[in-house]
């Protein structure tokens, strides 16, 4: 998703962070119970601190839903990525309008899944399988780190999204079928995008043997004249689990070598991960989870105990500075700069300008849905939010 960005002029790239910092607490206090600032995880100090909520995508966007309907905001500023800004968009209410401070702020995984190429494989998959005789069916599922064309292309299928929070309810829910449960020995595939190192962990944690029970359908080779994206026509059937050739640009950039090098530096450190990390780093960790996880184990960890975490490092350097304080020593993973760097591109500078527009009378930036894709990404959405209260239910 590459939209253009308007420079900003010289008041806002020229001004100290102390002076623009003051100035959006100005802003926030003009525009009172009318506005919502939401600020992911990933974000810099700088950012999260004018945030009246942090959390992850799904989180951030229940949450916009359910305080603007409480205090009646007319505009949701969501430091985040556009395809969270578009999510938000789905679950708020109509009428509400949902701000990406910069419009460049994409996410290159959820980029990986374009809504042609989905469609094209959808196909090609389909026409292979029918060749060989196979007369099953097809459930998609998506991250939800996806655009909402992705969602609306799941859920218009009878597919659900999921986060790394539920991959596993919404898996099981898919081989189980979906909304049409399996019969007899009918059997059941699952497509999964866009983050296929997700998808490997998850089905592997499910007991499938993930060199012979997954394929790999990757787009850019499809493009190339391989409809079956690199796979072989008997992968495709032998798989449980189709997998789509995503990931994430940050969590990628962990390698089972610095696990090893934690392990022999300190033996008693104990290695968490994201479950967007590859399956050879998520095996020799000795936690997995999603970004919630992460800092719920961080928070509750025991005085004098030593991590090494493996996500983005904003995040592991706020949980470091909060742990040390209760005798926890955290770090991050890899020495590399694992950064979010389209998370980055939000900034005070730009979310100063939007806010000068509101309180100027004028939208800028709105993420908007198209009316198309609307329906059925809501759809993928809300199975899975139903398929969470379900499985709290029998929790």
């Amino acid at each position: 998703m590459n939209l253009w960005q308007p420079s900003l002029d010289a008041r806002y790239t020229a001004a100290a962070p102390e002076s623009l910092a003051r100035d959006i607490a100005d802003r926030r206090r003009a525009l009172g119970e009318r506005l919502l600032i939401l600020g992911h995880h990933y974000q810099t100090d700088d950012v999260v601190r004018h945030a009246d909520f942090t959390g992850d995508s799904l989180k951030l966007s229940q949450l916009a839903a359910e305080r603007v309907a409480a205090q009646g905001a007319e505009f949701v500023v969501f430091c985040g990525v556009h395809f969270m800004a578009e999510t938000a968009d789905l679950l708020a209410p109509e009428g509400v309008s949902v701000i990406l401070p910069d419009l460049s702020a994409g996410c290159s995984m959820a980029d990986m899944a374009d809504y042609e190429d989905a469609v094209e494989a959808w196909e090609a998959i389909h026409a292979s399988l029918r060749a060989q005789g196979w007369r099953g069916r097809i459930v998609p599922v998506t991250y939800v780190n996806s655009t909402a064309a992705i969602k609306a292309f799941v859920g218009s299928r009878g597919g659900a999204c999921c986060t790394s929070s539920n991959a596993r309810e919404v898996f099981r829910w898919a081989m189980a079928g979906g909304t049409r449960p399996r019969k007899g020995d009918e059997d059941v595939k699952v497509l999964f995008l866009p983050d296929q190192h997700l998808g490997r962990n998850t089905a592997a944690s499910f007991g499938l043997d993930v060199a012979l029970q997954t394929c790999l359908f990757d787009p850019r080779r499809a493009r190339k004249g391989d409809p079956l994206g690199g796979s072989t026509a008997e992968q495709v059937l032998a798989s449980s689990v189709i997998l789509w050739a995503g990931h994430c640009s940050v969590h990628r950039l962990f390698l089972p070598e610095h696990c090893d090098e934690v392990r022999a530096r300190d033996p008693e450190a104990t290695i968490l991960v994201h479950p967007e990390c590859v399956k050879s780093v998520v095996d020799k960790a000795d936690l997995a989870g999603s970004t919630e996880f992460i800092i719920k184990t961080i928070r509750g960890a025991k005085p004098g105990t030593r991590w090494a975490v493996g996500t983005e490092v904003h995040l592991v350097g706020r949980l470091a500075r909060e742990a040390a304080a209760r005798g926890v020593a955290v770090e991050i993973l890899s020495g590399c700069q694992c950064l979010c760097t389209t998370m980055y591109r939000i900034d005070q500078a730009h979310l100063l300008w939007v806010l000068d527009h509101l309180l100027a009378g004028k939208v800028v930036n709105r993420i908007s849905v198209h009316p198309d894709a609307r329906g059925p990404a809501l759809e993928a959405i809300q199975r899975m939010l139903s398929l969470s209260v379900a499985m709290a239910r029998v929790d």
